[in-house]
């Protein structure tokens, strides 16, 4: 199996209308509960893409492949999500207000992204999220949100809970760099491979997995032009 395969968009450039058909009956119905018509296309798209990174990982197509989501303390309808056709395949998936993004490859797959708030420091949520020793590092919300991204994907590996956030520390992992909009910055940390980036629009995603992701650049399609 190739390494891990990452895809990532704005939903208008992803989401379809016949994206529907590719959904289980359990997707359609949680995607049928959203108020907002906004947040249901997000939704969609993210389930479209995770689809579209696993196809491409193990070449099978897309519609013929089977999304689940189980939640160990919930069941099943949300959670981690997995490929029921092929179950050792490492699948995350997230939507953030107009961007989505996914991941597949073998191992633990984690990805998140966060739009930026405005203003300054939320200090709440750095006093959720933050380590003593991460805490000094953080000026602003962006440094905020780029630790809170790196902890929630290493949730969705299902390696952390929201409980062990501020026991967690990743103050050892540089922050800073010449990384342009949009340009992947790719580390190592105790044996993950950690990729990020920070689109125009004020997006910070964070990708965790054992192997090496690349970035598909045509998330929006079946063709493929990676980073």
């Amino acid at each position: 199996m190739p390494d891990c395969l990452v895809l990532a968009g704005p939903t208008d450039e992803i989401y379809s209308p016949a994206a529907l058909d590719l959904l289980t009956d359990v997707e359609r119905e949680r995607a049928a509960r959203f108020r907002h018509e906004s947040h249901r296309r997000d939704f969609v798209a993210a389930h479209l893409l995770a689809r579209r990174c696993a196809a491409r990982v193990t070449g099978v197509p897309e519609e013929r492949l089977t999304l689940l989501q189980y939640c160990d303390r919930c069941g099943p309808g949300h959670g981690r999500p997995s490929i029921a056709e092929i179950p050792r395949l490492g699948v995350s998936l997230t939507h953030s207000r107009g961007y989505v993004c996914a991941a597949a490859g073998p191992g633990r797959v984690g990805v998140d992204a966060e739009h930026i708030p405005p203003g300054p420091l939320d200090e709440s949520l750095a006093a959720q999220a933050l380590s003593p020793a991460e805490r000094p590092l953080v000026p602003d919300n962006e440094t905020l949100i780029r630790f809170w991204v790196r902890k929630e994907a290493l949730i969705k590996r299902g390696e952390l809970t929201m409980d062990g956030l501020r026991t967690t520390d990743l103050s050892a992992l540089p922050l800073g760099g010449s990384h342009g909009e949009d340009e992947p910055r790719r580390l190592q940390w105790e044996g993950r491979h950690l990729m990020e980036w920070r689109t125009g629009s004020g997006v910070v995603v964070g990708v965790v997995t054992d192997h090496p992701a690349r970035l598909g650049r045509s998330a929006g399609s079946r063709a493929e032009e990676d980073l």
